[in-house]
C-alpha cells in the first residue's frame, strides 16, 4: 500500500515490489491535499476521536469501578444490560438517533452531535469491571478504613494500577471513532466540519478518476487514514501486559 501510494504510474510488476527509489514520489499525496482539505479533515478526526477517548475512558472507569467494586442492589441486572447492549448493532439505532440528533437537538454539523453516539462504550465498561474485578479487595478495605472516599479510591488507587487496561480501552476506541464513516457523514454537509474517512470518501468518489495516477491516489488517502492506528499499536504493543499489581501488595 505504501509503495503503491508513492508511484508515479500504477504498476502490477512482480518488479516492482522492490522499486528504484529514485522514481517514487509523493504527487499522490499532493494531489489529495489539492482537493481536499487534508490538514483540516485531520483535525476534525483528530477532535472526534479524542472526544470520544475522554468520554469513553470516563465513563467506562466511573461504570466499571461501580459494577465491579460498589455493592447496591441491581448490580447483576445492570451488569447485564451492559452485555446485552453489545448485542444491539448500531446501525438498527441510526435512524432514531439521526432524527434525535439533527432534528430535535439540532447539532448537524458540530462536533457534539458526531461524538455524542459514541460516548459511552459498553465493551469498555466491561473491560475496566472485568480489571476491577481481579484487584485484591484489601487495597479497597483499608482505603476505606482510612475514611477516603469512593472517587478518591477510584483516582488513587484504581486507576493508576489499571494502566494496561486503560490503555487497551484507548487503543481499541481510538480504532472505530477514527475509521468511522457512516455516521459523521449523516450529521455533516460542511466539508469543513468532516473527519478524515469521509473526506477521503468524497475524493475517492469524486475526484480520484481525475487524478494522474487514481490507484496511486486511493492507496495514499488509505495510508494516511491508516498511519495513525499503525503508529499507536507499534508504540505501545509491549505496555498491554505490564501491570503494577506487585507494587500495591506487601506480605
Amino acid at each position: 500500500m505504501v509503495l503503491g501510494s508513492l508511484q508515479a504510474e500504477p504498476s502490477s510488476e512482480p518488479s516492482d515490489v522492490l522499486p528504484d527509489p529514485s522514481g517514487l514520489t509523493l504527487g499522490n499525496y499532493t494531489a489529495i491535499n489539492d482537493r481536499v482539505p487534508l490538514l483540516r479533515a485531520v483535525a476534525n478526526s483528530g477532535i472526534f476521536t479524542g472526544g470520544v477517548i475522554l468520554c469513553t475512558v470516563v465513563f467506562g472507569l466511573l461504570a466499571g469501578y461501580a459494577l465491579a467494586q460498589m455493592h447496591f442492589r441491581g448490580r447483576g441486572a445492570v451488569f447485564g444490560t451492559v452485555l446485552l447492549v453489545q448485542l444491539v448493532p448500531f446501525q438498527l439505532l441510526m435512524i432514531p438517533l439521526y432524527v434525535m440528533i439533527v432534528r430535535s437537538y439540532g447539532l448537524a454539523d458540530t462536533y457534539l452531535g458526531i461524538i455524542l453516539p459514541f460516548a459511552i462504550n459498553s465493551t469498555a465498561v466491561f473491560v475496566f469491571r472485568q480489571f476491577f474485578m481481579q484487584l485484591p479487595r484489601e487495597l479497597f478495605e483499608s482505603a476505606r478504613i482510612d475514611g477516603a472516599s469512593e472517587l478518591a479510591i477510584m483516582l488513587r488507587i484504581a486507576t493508576p494500577l489499571c494502566k494496561p487496561a486503560l490503555l487497551t480501552t484507548v487503543l481499541l476506541t481510538f480504532i472505530g471513532p477514527w475509521n468511522e464513516f457512516l455516521w459523521p457523514f449523516l450529521v455533516t454537509k460542511d466539508a469543513d466540519m468532516q473527519p478524515l474517512a469521509v473526506a477521503l470518501a468524497n475524493y475517492i468518489s469524486n475526484v480520484a478518476g481525475r487524478a494522474a495516477n487514481p490507484y496511486g491516489a486511493i492507496l495514499a488517502g488509505a495510508c494516511v487514514l491508516a498511519a495513525p492506528a499503525v503508529a499507536l499499536f507499534l508504540a505501545f504493543q509491549r505496555r498491554f501486559v505490564s501491570t503494577d499489581l506487585g507494587s500495591g501488595i506487601k506480605g
